[in-house]
């Protein structure tokens, strides 16, 4: 499938967000863990959490998670606690992401667990058993939804959990929100000092919880108004109003209101301090920086929309903190370089870990097609470009079923013009 993508002159829209994908897998993990009969509130509908839904209800032999790397590593370690023998596979893409630093983890606990394909990578066999637990120790550097996995099976050990973490740590905010969720579910969680998590043997409880919206999503929505800004006369005019996110939120990917107030993005909340999920409106204030240097290793997951947002601004930048990139569900640096070339930037990656744009262009081209590489956030990174490129086309549009089914039905409503090719 191709999408042709027009963006309207203006935006002034009320837009419905999916709940947090992030939160929605860590409350199902625990929800297992608890023994709960029913789901948590608001789950998200997105293909990463369906698969985990599907996998925790019926627990198959042979359980396919496809492209959901989160599922992936959270089931896991799910399954290395509980009982019985199964597989765990992916797509051709999912076995080919490395595993086995959690693997050696959890073997190091005392899991079952074999390759059932090629060394380090899945497909795994899983043979469940109740592990004894104590002490660990994991790179910090590594993805840290590694660490969320044996962080949420903690409690279900003999012994508990005590993890320490070495060298520089990356996405500490995304354990931050494990740790936190795992105290609302009853768990005994908390960071002994700056590199250590200790985890009590305490069962999970199987309380009410309702899940806030994607503060991820959120971030497609500030690129709409960032790059309307730009291109508009009367920035005033652009507004968007965005339901079910907390002021208070520990998503890490919340940052993305910080970023944005960079980059000419005003965000205000219905109720000032929201302990609960409230209406959010993303509004315009002038401010240009001449150059735009941040580290994004709390909040990796923004890096495409805020490297394509910067460039069309015209902003030269310099993002670091990109190490987890290359091993996501496609290499996202590489596939950064090769669609922002199609528009005419030219992007240096010479420095591991960090993208920067000096503010080199080439040609772009006459009628760019943007191509997704099977990843959502290509896919909704890419879309607010239209804005600067109309009639731009994007092949396999449909890959934001991954995280934000309704993107495409949003951004109608929002006045974009999207057709069929």
């Amino acid at each position: 499938m191709q999408y042709i993508i027009n963006a309207p002159e203006r935006v002034d829209c009320h837009i419905q967000l999916p709940a947090s994908k992030s939160i929605s897998n860590r409350a199902l993990v625990m929800n297992a863990l608890a023994g709960a009969d029913t789901h948590p509130e608001n789950l998200s509908k997105c293909d990463d959490t369906d698969v985990m839904v599907s996998a925790l209800r019926d627990m198959p032999y042979e359980i396919d998670i496809k492209a959901a790397g989160t599922a992936m590593r959270f089931i896991t370690a799910l399954l290395s606690v509980g009982e019985g023998e199964h597989v765990i596979t992916g797509t051709e893409r999912m076995r080919h992401r490395p595993i086995s630093v959690l693997v050696d983890a959890l073997r190091q606990l005392g899991a079952d667990i074999e390759y059932a394909g090629e060394e380090g990578f899945p497909p795994l066999r899983i043979r469940g058993k109740k592990l004894s637990g104590g002490k660990l120790e994991v790179p910090g550097n590594v993805s840290s939804q590694y660490i969320s996995a044996l962080l949420m099976i903690g409690p279900a050990m003999k012994e508990g959990l005590t993890l320490r973490l070495t060298g520089e740590i990356f996405s500490r905010p995304y354990i931050d929100l494990t740790v936190c969720l795992m105290r609302e579910f009853g768990a005994d969680a908390e960071w002994s000092d700056p590199s250590t998590i200790k985890v009590k043997p305490v069962k999970y409880s199987p309380e009410p919880f309702y899940i806030e919206n994607d503060w991820s999503a959120a971030s497609y929505w500030y690129e709409i108004v960032a790059l309307l800004n730009k291109k508009s006369h009367d920035a005033a005019d652009n507004q968007v109003i965005m339901s079910g996110l907390k002021d208070s939120s520990r998503q890490g990917d919340s940052a993305v209101r910080y970023i944005f107030s960079m980059l000419g993005v005003k965000t205000t909340f219905a109720e000032k301090n929201a302990l609960k999920p409230t209406d959010v409106t993303l509004s315009a204030h002038h401010r240009a920086l001449p150059r735009f240097d941040f580290d994004l290793v709390g909040q990796p997951d923004l890096a495409q929309t805020v490297v394509v947002t910067t460039a069309l601004m015209g902003i030269p930048f310099r993002f670091g903190g990109l190490q987890t990139l290359r091993i996501k569900e496609t290499d996202r640096i590489a596939a950064l370089k090769t669609e922002m070339r199609k528009l005419g930037y030219v992007l240096d990656d010479s420095v591991e870990g960090e993208l920067s744009w000096d503010g080199t262009r080439c040609e772009a081209m006459p009628e760019p097609v943007i191509d997704t590489y099977d990843d959502h956030r290509m896919a909704m990174a890419f879309a607010p470009a239209a804005i600067m490129f109309p009639g731009m086309r994007m092949n396999n549009p449909e890959v934001v079923t991954k995280s934000y089914p309704e993107f495409w039905d949003e951004l109608r409503k929002a006045g974009f013009s999207i057709t069929e090719a």
